[in-house]
């Protein structure tokens, strides 16, 4: 028998708050008339805002899944196809949480079916994306978590909205556009035409394609779960960026035709390439400089260096391997760094230790004595050009939780203490992170709780990096143009 055990365990990862309501979306009544005039059966469903802490804290989760403090996540709630239900378990989780029973956050879609996303692109901010994820697959009788990127994302530099026609540059944010889930281009075409009739531009139309030829599409038991994902990150305007989250100006639809039509299936889509062939590699010895400035300041003190590598792999390395590769994006690289002097627990989900090896490593404690404390630098991404915004997150090792991040707004000024007389000192940082930092404004303090918004004095952590879209390419810097960041642990020496 199919377990859904795990699916049901992880489906309330992506349940929350809030309904399109009050929202400048366009004639979407004339646009679902539109669609029934056409032969279509329209659903409405919602999007919601994640908060995977919470989740954690109640429970309903055995880990934030490496949650990023940096965004605030929305994702797709989708009705069941006609004549399907919401799996029970499923439901009951939304039952409990306040959402309903009649849409899901995990979803199978028929080949001639589409996932539309008509309203408002979040406010100004560093950066946004819409991401569609294989979530899980069966093989067999078992079901797998994969959690793998099924191609691009439709970002903010390549968006067609009504402020960027076609993709043009322009301003992208808080404006109308359409977006298409599909794996049929027939279908896709025919949504095009009535959106055109209810009066949305054509030049705001996006197709996020669906591949048949990597994914089992389908509504029964052995087919393929998706969900979707937007990523909307460091708003200009936090009060806006609260408004986005809790009262989204968007209306979600799940299309059906009514008389099943001859398929006309998408390939592939072409994908954007990383790299410029322009490194960060020059800068490889200021930051050795930089090193032995911040052990020079501290040398009364033990130092451990963490080891930097490589978290995830691309979407799909996980489809084709049947692996999970924990919901990467292709617009980012992403490293974590870990203690490798002795052994560790096994994560405690999902057990990733065979895939990943830096997982093997121990975390690190960080206690509250005035000389315990981490040092995390390197390069500044975005003040070299290849990123749009980079972070770093302090994580409980025992729940991934993400509970405080620095962003490179953060990270100006704060390498020249230790190279004043360097020149490219401005294109390196250095940040400390401490239980109690004394007044130091590049310090981060890092929390005791509550609950998982803290990482207890005992409780071991490590820390993760993320730097998301070179504007070159406007996906993901290749992960041979970078530095690697880093962090040191100091403590008082026995």
């Amino acid at each position: 028998m199919k377990s859904y055990i795990l699916l049901g365990v992880l489906l309330a990862t992506l349940i929350g708050t809030g309904l399109a309501q009050n929202a400048t979306t366009g004639d979407v009544d004339a646009f679902k008339q539109a669609l029934e005039n056409d032969g279509f059966t329209v659903q409405q469903g919602a999007i919601g805002f994640l908060d995977l802490i919470k989740l954690y804290d109640t429970g309903v989760l055995p880990s934030a899944l490496g949650n990023n403090p940096s965004t605030k996540y929305l994702t797709y709630f989708v009705p069941p196809a006609p004549g399907y239900e919401v799996p029970e378990v499923f439901a009951r989780i939304a039952a409990a949480l306040g959402r309903g029973t009649n849409v899901s956050a995990f979803w199978n879609i028929r080949p001639d079916e589409a996932v539309v996303f008509v309203g408002r692109t979040p406010p100004e901010c560093r950066y946004f994306s819409y991401d569609h994820y294989l979530l899980s697959r069966t093989y067999g009788n078992e079901t797998r978590w994969i959690f793998a990127n099924i191609a691009d994302t439709v970002n903010n530099l390549v968006i067609n909205t009504t402020g960027t026609p076609n993709g043009l540059p322009g301003n992208p944010f808080n404006q109308t556009t359409v977006i298409v889930a599909t794996a049929d281009r027939g279908i896709d075409q025919r949504i095009r035409a009535a959106a055109l009739s209810a009066g949305y531009s054509g030049d705001a139309f996006n197709t996020q394609v669906l591949p048949s030829a990597i994914l089992n599409i389908g509504v029964e038991n052995n087919s393929d779960t998706f969900l979707m994902v937007i990523r909307p990150a460091l708003y200009k305007d936090k009060q806006a960026g609260d408004e986005y989250l809790n009262n989204t100006p968007a209306v979600l639809l799940r299309i059906t035709p009514n008389q099943t039509t001859k398929l006309d299936p998408y390939s592939y889509p072409e994908i954007r390439v990383r790299g410029t062939g322009r490194t960060e590699f020059d800068l490889m010895d200021d930051l050795a400089d930089l090193r032995n400035a911040i052990f020079n300041k501290y040398s009364g003190l033990n130092a451990i260096e963490l080891q930097t590598s490589r978290t995830v792999t691309e979407g799909s390395d996980g489809i084709q391997r049947g692996i999970d590769v924990i919901g990467p994006d292709s617009d980012a690289c992403y490293l974590w760094g870990a203690n490798q002097t002795a052994s560790m627990p096994t994560p405690p989900f999902p057990d990733l230790s065979k895939y990943y090896p830096f997982l093997q490593y121990p975390r690190i404690t960080l206690g509250n004595d005035t000389n315990e404390f981490m040092i995390v630098y390197g390069v500044n991404h975005v003040a070299t050009g290849k990123a749009t915004y980079s972070n770093f997150a302090i994580y409980g090792a025992d729940g991934w939780n993400g509970v405080g991040v620095v962003t490179d707004q953060d990270f100006n000024d704060t390498a020249e203490a230790y190279l004043p007389e360097n020149p490219n000192a401005k294109y390196l940082y250095v940040y400390k992170i401490a239980r109690n930092c004394n007044g130091d404004p590049h310090c981060f303090e890092l929390p005791t709780g509550p609950g998982g918004y803290g990482i207890g004095l005992d409780q071991q952590l490590f820390i993760g990096w993320r730097i998301y879209l070179e504007k070159a390419t406007k996906t993901g810097p290749a992960y041979t143009e970078i530095v690697y960041d880093r962090a040191i642990k100091f403590s008082p020496k026995e």
